[in-house]
């Protein structure tokens, strides 16, 4: 089900910020508990660098692959709980997981707090340790849970849930940074606050146009269908059909193409979009030049999912499974999609009964791409708010501007007459 990884990194001539011993090491010690606490010097996530010694404790692996393995832990005395990646790093290779991940700052992509490199077992063997904040659950975990309990996933929390990720979407896309392997394992989630952030950008890339990338990418179930055509010059909308996948998935309490090869992937697609035209190849990889497919008509995707299913879920659904990539809506314009109307109501709350997560706070870098969105992405009730806020802060600046040549005035005075 995974798919393939290829190695995210390139060559460049080794850092001195590579080498465990400029990093410090790892210092081993005994709390009075007698638990084990490790001590390292590790780089800031966040420009310039900086080196801080973190300690924690209460480390245990929760995730490993081939990528390498995942750790959580507590930060000693605090109440913070973090996760380590650890990867094998080449030390020919800087690596662009790191590279990138630095880059990002938002609310829906898993926040990087700081990286350091360790020692393996075998000579000249070096690890990059990423460290970030933990995030007790994922969109697959979630999903399971219901489907084994013979449940549907509430309505609300599918809209919550992919909202965040189109957002994550619209941002990272708007850098020029395409993900490659959307999945619901690479979507944390705190189900108290209802906040989901993007992980894992271990596959992710800057797609620069006229250089080729490798087709062999993204797990299968979520694989685009140009991936599948052999395409090297796709772009991020691979990402939006990665996503309508876990839309539908969602929806449907199961994976909508679970092929169980790269060719029956193919096969699980044109069951339910009908054969691709050869326009629609054309788009998809223009080099491809074999077209012999059989007929078969598109399924109605009312009929794909359940009987009840939102019939604005499967138009949001339809319009980010497109064979054609240009032809999918971007992430921005998903967000404004009529699915969503729910989350912009005034007063909407988790079934918790706990406020929703913070979901209007766009910054001008994520509305790039389509700043015309901005009146359907900010509802009235948000925008009237920040115009008080704005309006509070404002007078407050006056208030204090004033405060100040009041004092000055003062000041003044009280100098001249002690002169």
């Amino acid at each position: 089900m995974s798919g393939g990884r290829v190695r995210t990194t390139t060559l460049v001539d080794t850092g001195k910020n590579m080498s465990p011993s400029n990093n410090g090491g790892i210092r081993i010690t005994r709390d009075k508990d007698g638990s084990k606490v490790t001590s390292v010097l590790a780089t800031t996530a966040s420009y310039p660098d900086q080196t801080e010694e973190i300690s924690y404790c209460d480390t245990k692996v929760i995730g490993n692959g081939s990528f390498g393995v995942v750790y959580q832990a507590k930060i000693v005395d605090s109440t913070d709980m973090i996760a380590i990646k650890k990867v094998l790093q080449d030390k020919r290779f800087k690596n662009r997981e790191l590279q990138i991940w630095r880059k990002l700052d938002h609310c829906n992509i898993a926040k990087l707090r700081h990286f350091f490199y360790t020692n393996g077992e075998k000579k000249d063997e070096v690890y990059l340790n990423l460290v970030m904040d933990y995030m007790p659950e994922t969109v697959y975990r979630v999903a399971r849970h219901y489907t084994k309990n013979r449940q549907t996933i509430p309505i609300i929390y599918i809209k919550l849930y992919v909202y965040q990720l189109f957002r994550a979407l619209a941002y990272i896309h708007s850098l020029g940074v395409c993900h490659r392997d959307i999945k619901p394992q690479n979507l944390l989630l705190n189900p108290d606050s209802g906040v989901l952030q993007l992980c894992d950008f271990g596959s992710a890339k800057v797609l620069i146009p006229g250089e080729p990338n490798v087709a062999y990418i993204c797990s299968r179930y979520y694989r685009a269908p140009e991936l599948i055509f052999g395409a090297t010059d796709y772009t991020v909308n691979i990402d939006t059909w990665s996503a309508g996948c876990v839309l539908a998935e969602l929806l449907l309490g199961q994976p909508i193409f679970p092929g169980d090869s790269g060719v029956d992937q193919l096969v699980e697609i044109i069951k339910v979009l009908g054969t691709p035209t050869r326009e629609q190849i054309r788009e998809m990889n223009q080099h491809y030049t074999e077209f012999r497919f059989p007929q078969i008509k598109p399924h109605p995707w009312s009929r794909v999912f359940r009987a009840k299913t939102p019939s604005d879920a499967i138009s949001l659904t339809s319009q980010l499974l497109e064979y054609t990539p240009s032809s999918r809506c971007s992430p921005l314009e998903a967000c404004a999609h009529p699915f969503f109307d729910e989350l912009r109501v005034e007063g909407v709350r988790l079934p918790n009964n706990k406020e929703m997560p913070k979901l209007f706070n766009f910054s001008a870098q994520e509305l790039s791409s389509k700043p015309s969105l901005q009146s359907i992405l900010i509802p009235d009730f948000v925008k009237k708010h920040q115009s008080s806020t704005s309006l509070a802060s404002s007078s407050s600046t006056i208030s204090n501007q004033v405060n100040t040549t009041d004092s000055n005035k003062t000041s003044i005075n009280i100098s001249t007459e002690a002169s």
